[in-house]
């Protein structure tokens, strides 16, 4: 059998090459689905309890940049927003769409790059689908996961953050904006901050640390609009603010440098590898040092609290002492970083 180097617009006709592909590529690397992946669905039985479902398309240019690649970021994205929903991840489906000449060699590199994540966080992909559009209809590849979680005992409520109060603090699990500028620098081929690379990895384990620590109120991943949307949209429409301590929020110097250079603002660069937690005040410095003991937490710090002075508003307090309002992102700073 011909094995070809380069994506045809055959591999996405649903005939001969398209079970090639499937078989020599996909199942090859997810093959402790085979049972599941030429059937139109996954039947699958996660045992009793609440379910979470999320999905994601994931579009990021260029598709390899230091510390991950698209592969990696469609599997780690994936479980993310299941673990921060509450939820341990356990399944996803994988759906790609490839532009005809991309090279099969790359395309692997990918797929085994998703294979290593899920298995590294002991999710299994179950499920997929493959298109094949024309050269120049798409920019080389396109990845969509969608993933199933169980909902942890008590951790029902914390994606609504119905328990959210005055009085809780705000935790981090690290240093903010690193994703978006290793993108930014590998995208445009800078030699400035070539020292930052990319925070993307799967938090669930840390995640659930912390469901399990007791106190927590809220969590949500802080990736396009960074640590400022998240924040922001916490407390719009609610009875309740939100004080930010600039001093406190961990940022890398490769960041920050890159950032005053390209007149970005750290907290609005995307993370794929960053939690924002909201937790009561009698939790929160325990759960900080746990945090801290975890490889994925090692800079966690306490950066702000929930007050009841201004609802609805997120007041920055600078490191020069005055304040400044943060709202959403106006637009997207950075497109195709996720």
């Amino acid at each position: 059998m011909k094995r070809h180097t380069h994506i045809l617009l055959g591999h996405g006709s649903g005939g001969r090459l398209t079970h090639e592909l499937i078989k020599s590529l996909f199942l090859k690397h997810f093959r402790q689905a085979d049972e599941h992946f030429l059937t139109d669905s996954a039947l699958l039985d996660p045992g009793k309890g609440q379910i979470a479902f999320t999905t994601d398309s994931f579009v990021v240019d260029p598709l390899f940049f230091p510390g991950g690649d698209i592969g990696k970021l469609a599997v780690a994205g994936t479980v993310n927003d299941l673990a921060v929903s509450g939820a341990r991840p356990l399944f996803l489906s994988a759906a790609f769409v490839i532009e005809e000449g991309l090279s099969i060699d790359m395309l692997e590199t990918v797929v085994q790059s998703m294979a290593r994540e899920a298995a590294n966080a002991g999710v299994r992909i179950v499920a997929g689908d493959t298109k094949v559009v024309e050269r120049g209809k798409a920019d080389k590849l396109f990845i969509t996961t969608s993933g199933i979680g169980q909902i942890l005992p008590g951790a029902g409520n914390i994606a609504r953050a119905a328990e959210v109060m005055p009085g809780d603090l705000i935790l981090i699990n690290g240093s903010i904006g690193d994703h978006g500028m290793a993108v930014m620098a590998a995208r445009n081929q800078l030699s400035i901050g070539t020292d930052v690379v990319s925070d993307c990895a799967c938090l669930h384990q840390l995640t659930e640390l912390a469901v399990a620590h007791g106190g927590l109120h809220f969590m949500r991943d802080a990736t396009r609009g960074g640590l400022a949307a998240v924040l922001a949209e916490l407390c719009e429409n609610r009875p309740f603010g939100i004080d930010l301590f600039e001093e406190k929020i961990p940022v890398s110097d490769g960041v920050r440098g890159m950032c005053e250079l390209l007149g970005f603002d750290p907290l609005h660069v995307a993370n794929e590898g960053k939690v924002v937690m909201v937790v009561s005040r009698e939790k929160a410095p325990g759960l900080m040092d746990m945090l801290r003991q975890h490889p994925l937490g090692g800079q966690a710090a306490i950066i702000g609290t929930i007050t009841e002075n201004h609802p609805a508003k997120v007041w920055l307090h600078t490191a020069v002492g005055g304040t400044r309002l943060i709202d959403l992102p106006a637009g997207e700073q950075l497109p195709r970083i996720c």
